[in-house]
């Protein structure tokens, strides 16, 4: 049981850590020519409510519960009430998120955030558990299992979502249009992201989707360029950079990922409170595809350093920016290493564009707006309309083709139906490189 004495300690113990952390920060500013922190402002009277609660706690709560508990969920209080993107991470969930760098690590394969209390699915990623559930951006989970997410840490979450590979999880999700709640059960893998892929939509126009944004991605990116040059004896007449549904990531890779396409200028800057939160960073003299028309597609699930390269393009006018408006988080997070082997993941600056656009909140607008939309064919009718080639005794063309359709004709013709965006994009490279000859 705490008593009085005890009580007495620790908010004395707890005025001096502030106390000296303030004074520490104060002096190194000092050295910076910087004003001196007011010492004399600092909020005894909640401090002392801090403490009072504190022992409250430690006295009349139905259970036990450690000083180490109280504190670190105080901690993780005070991060979670600044913004969505703040928090504590002990040193397994510090870990988890290196690991989630790399490309590589275990659980469903989606991308989280906060939203009144619940957790808001920003996007599920490619080839994972969530994406091949049918997890859409924008879905609202309330349970997982059987425990309501209302009040649960982002960390805690998460972490209740990860587990080992083959272990089943049971999300309960709200979903914008459904009547009911949806309940979808998941099976847990090992998820490895490849960030980049690509193909050749047809001879000369190129695709590459980037799923997220990790540390080897640039160099994935340019080995993905030079395959597709390759395959067109070097030469491509336009290409499709496709970011929707990325959640984001390294901002290195993002920066790395615009600079394969400019060969001058501006990518993004960075403007925080601190010194070193301010960054810019611009592009270095090479264009990877010697400046072929680009189409980026972006969609709301695409954020943060997918939107950093969306806006660098869109503003230093090289791409064609089309889909919907991206999802808007333009902060920039630091890892700060504590001495438990823990970290801290603070918000410490804005992302602008090159022309001093904030994305935060607003997100990136697309030059085209294309709708959410599926095509479907109207119902075939045996009776076909009548062409010249159908006549009796009709001339025949001298290059009259074979009626058999490649299989790669077949293809093209059904891209429209499988992916909308896409083909709307192919259709508008094309278009382009037809007014460009």
């Amino acid at each position: 049981m705490l008593n009085k004495k005890s009580v007495f300690i620790l908010s004395l113990g707890v005025t001096l850590g502030v106390f000296m952390g303030v004074s520490g920060s104060g002096l190194a500013e000092r050295n910076k020519a910087a004003p001196v922190v007011d010492t004399e402002t600092l909020p005894f009277e909640d401090l002392r409510t801090f403490t009072e609660i504190f022992g409250r706690i430690k006295r009349d709560y139905v259970e036990p519960v450690t000083d180490k508990k109280l504190l670190e969920d105080a901690i993780r209080g005070m991060l979670v009430g600044l913004d969505p993107h703040s928090a504590y991470l002990v040193a397994e969930e510090y870990q988890e998120l290196k690991e989630g760098t790399m490309g590589q690590f275990g659980g469903l394969g989606i991308e989280v955030t906060m939203e009144n209390g619940f957790i808001k699915v920003v996007t599920p990623i490619d080839d994972t558990p969530a994406q091949r559930a049918g997890i859409k951006t924008g879905d609202l989970i309330v349970r997982l299992d059987d425990k309501p997410v209302k009040g649960m840490a982002l960390t805690d979450a998460v972490k209740l979502m990860r587990g080992e590979p083959g272990s089943k999880i049971l999300l309960t999700i709200v979903r914008e249009g459904a009547e009911a709640p949806l309940k979808i059960t998941l099976v847990r893998d090992v998820v490895k992201v490849k960030s980049v892929k690509s193909r050749i939509l047809e001879k000369n126009y190129g695709y590459v989707r980037i799923s997220s944004f990790q540390s080897g991605t640039g160099e994935s990116l340019k080995e993905a360029l030079a395959t597709l040059k390759k395959e067109n004896s070097g030469n491509l007449k336009g290409l499709i950079l496709d970011l929707r549904n990325n959640p984001g990531g390294v901002l290195n890779a993002a920066v790395e990922v615009s600079d394969a396409f400019l060969k001058s200028g501006l990518i993004v800057y960075t403007e925080g409170r601190i010194e070193n939160s301010e960054m810019r960073f611009n592009a270095a003299p090479d264009d990877l595809i010697n400046g072929a028309p680009m189409v980026v597609l972006i969609n709301a699930g695409s954020a943060s350093a997918s939107e950093i390269v969306a806006g660098a393009l869109q503003d230093q006018k090289r791409a064609v920016i089309m889909g919907e408006k991206s999802f808007g988080k333009g902060s920039v997070q630091t890892i700060l290493p504590t001495s438990n082997g823990a970290a801290v993941k603070l918000t410490t600056a804005r992302y602008y564009t090159p022309s001093g656009r904030s994305i935060q909140a607003e997100g990136i607008e697309p030059d085209i707006v294309l709708e959410n939309l599926k095509l479907e064919s109207l119902d075939k009718t045996e009776f076909k309309p009548v062409k010249e080639a159908d006549l009796s005794h009709h001339l025949e063309n001298a290059k009259e083709r074979a009626d058999n359709q490649s299989a790669a004709d077949k293809e093209k013709e059904a891209l429209d139906k499988k992916d909308y965006a896409l083909y709307e994009a192919l259709t508008l490279l094309k278009g382009i490189s037809i007014v460009n000859k």
